[in-house]
């Protein structure tokens, strides 16, 4: 069923059609114009050559129709050369006399001369100029051009009968019909003429559309997150969109234009799936792991979907829809994520209540005891609540409840310093002092962060790169520095292989994770805390020296918003007290 064009519409081919149908029109027009132009030169040549010999045999003594003949032969000539294709328009103009008129013109003067001294007729030389005028004209251009040419028989045929009243009658009989047939033709002519340009149009529109609507399909495909398979019943694949490239894992596939599946041995489940659907003639959907002698396994999801062919040979063809397990899994962490984000949030506000009463009853009881030991234990009580309420005001800042609570913010942290008291008490913590390298860079670099949240997220990143490095000397680097004159940066970088595309373009998104035992929540809640602090957090593939020698690895980057220079003086001096750390 035909939609409704509109305004908008990718696929309305009117406004795009504007530029490209006058350039088709024009090239339409152009064809004609040549096509009558060098018929009407095979024209001229025959009759020169035909009054020539007629003349030369002695058949014909009229030295005026050679003359003629030859003079229109050079008109031909010169209308090809020199007159520039263009439509005849709706009335007589120059152009018409240029191509119509000088036709009429001979033919008038060849069948008038031929009556006394050859035994030719030219008049159905008159053909020619009325199709001219037909399909390069308009409707009321062919009938006068017909009618012209019915005159001058008439004016022809009543010359004939003043000169011979006995035998002119049967010739103005035979121009009058010669002259309705040539209406008749002309309305014709221009009929199907019309009828063609308008079909041609139309065609062109269609096509137009057709092109528009697969670019688009092919844009469609290109951009999908999914990969799409196109095979044939031999297993070669004939199309596929980048991301079953990347699914695929293989070289081969990210390089060759079309390849086969029996060419690697990890996609042999695919190839199997495939001809199971090619050969029951039906679609299938299952589970497969393709696996890779260099890489390690990827699970995917795949369901297959015949097609028939385009071709001649009448082959099916088979589209296989590919998708990452990892990506549905993360899928349905997420929606588990926005429903634990509602209750979390619930549950905040709900201890936010008991906790203002533990808080208030617990100062109540301090101002009435006075026994030390009693005393610690309130002082520990108070500190657990504060705590406690850190970790609520934590819980509504990620789900966006309410905006980060500036109080907690403040006004400058020491870069250097606190990033070599945050490294130094990790690598104490996890024993990995052999592996830690902290360049702490310019003690005066102050950055506008939370303290606390900035050991959240170095440990985090710092932990991540435990997991992924061996024990040796620089496998883990924290570098802070300036960037510029409004940004400085912390890096943390680790010695370990690359990770996977799939694995990277869903790095920071929770639930989300390569290791099975891990959550998937300490990358997305660490550029969380760095958004809330109007900072960044990125990954990017760097190579560093590491013993030595250039090594490449994995870095995450951290660009936070410098401080003023004079709170960070002031900053500086009492960041040298011991960090302790904190216990939730």
């Amino acid at each position: 069923m035909d939609q409704p064009a509109t305004a908008h519409s990718w696929f309305d081919p009117s406004a795009a059609d504007a530029t490209a149908g006058s350039v088709e029109t024009t090239h339409e027009v152009s064809r004609q114009w040549q096509g009558f132009m060098t018929a009407r030169l095979v024209l001229g040549i025959a009759l020169a050559t035909l009054e020539a010999v007629l003349y030369a045999s002695g058949v014909s003594h009229s030295q005026s129709l050679v003359v003629i003949s030859a003079a229109y032969l050079c008109a031909t000539i010169v209308s090809k050369l020199f007159i520039s294709p263009r439509p005849l328009g709706q009335s007589f103009s120059k152009s018409w006399g240029a191509l119509v008129g000088i036709d009429l013109l001979t033919f008038s003067a060849l069948q008038l001369v031929q009556e006394t001294s050859s035994t030719v007729n030219y008049t159905p030389l008159f053909a020619l100029p009325l199709l001219v005028a037909s399909v390069l004209g308009s409707l009321r251009l062919a009938l006068g051009t017909a009618a012209g040419i019915t005159v001058l028989m008439l004016g022809g045929s009543l010359w004939s009968y003043l000169g011979s009243p006995n035998n002119g009658a049967p010739y103005i009989v035979q121009s009058a019909l010669a002259g309705i047939g040539y209406f008749a033709i002309a309305w014709l002519a221009n009929h199907l003429s019309t009828r063609l340009t308008s079909e041609g149009q139309r065609a062109r529109q269609s096509q137009l559309a057709a092109t528009i609507q697969r670019q688009v399909n092919e844009l469609v495909i290109e951009s999908l997150p999914d990969g799409v398979l196109i095979v044939d019943e031999r297993g070669c694949v004939r199309a596929a969109n980048p991301a079953a490239r990347q699914l695929l894992g293989s070289r081969q596939a990210l390089r060759d234009a079309v390849f086969d599946l029996k060419d690697e041995a990890g996609w042999s489940p695919l190839l199997n799936l495939m001809r199971l659907s090619v050969g029951t003639g039906q679609s299938h959907e299952d589970d497969v792991t393709i696996r890779h002698g260099d890489q390690g396994p990827r699970r995917l999801h795949v369901r297959t979907r015949l097609a028939a062919s385009q071709g001649i040979s009448g082959e099916s063809l088979c589209v296989i829809f590919l998708q990452d397990q990892r990506e549905l899994e993360a899928r349905m962490r997420t929606e588990k994520l926005a429903s634990m984000g509602r209750l979390s949030t619930a549950v905040a506000h709900e201890i936010r209540n008991p906790l203002s009463a533990i808080t208030q009853a617990n100062a109540l009881l301090d101002e009435d005891i006075s026994d030390p030991r009693l005393k610690k234990m309130t002082a520990m009580v108070s500190q657990n609540a504060k705590r406690l309420e850190k970790i609520v005001n934590d819980i509504l800042n990620v789900s966006r409840v309410q905006p980060y609570d500036q109080t907690y913010l403040v006004p400058a942290v020491p870069l250097a310093a606190t990033v070599h008291r945050i490294g130094s008490d990790w690598a104490t913590q996890n024993n990995a002092q052999r592996r830690l390298t902290i360049l702490p860079g310019d003690s005066a670099t102050g950055v506008r962060f939370d303290t606390e949240h900035l050991r959240r997220v170095l440990v985090n990143l710092l932990d991540n790169a435990l997991r992924h490095t061996e024990d040796q000397a620089d496998a883990i680097q924290v570098i802070a520095g300036t960037d510029d004159a409004r940004h400085a940066s912390v890096s943390v970088w680790s010695e370990a292989a690359p990770l996977e595309p799939s694995v990277e373009r869903h790095l920071f998104e929770p639930f989300f994770s390569s290791d099975s035992r891990s959550s998937g929540l300490g990358l997305y809640i660490c550029r969380e805390l760095c958004e809330r602090h109007d900072a960044s957090l990125t990954y990017q593939r760097t190579v560093r020296s590491a013993r030595g020698q250039p090594a490449e690895g994995n870095a995450f980057v951290i660009v936070f918003q410098l401080a003023d220079a004079q709170v960070v003086g002031a900053l500086t001096e009492t960041s040298t007290t011991p960090w302790q750390p904190n216990l939730y």
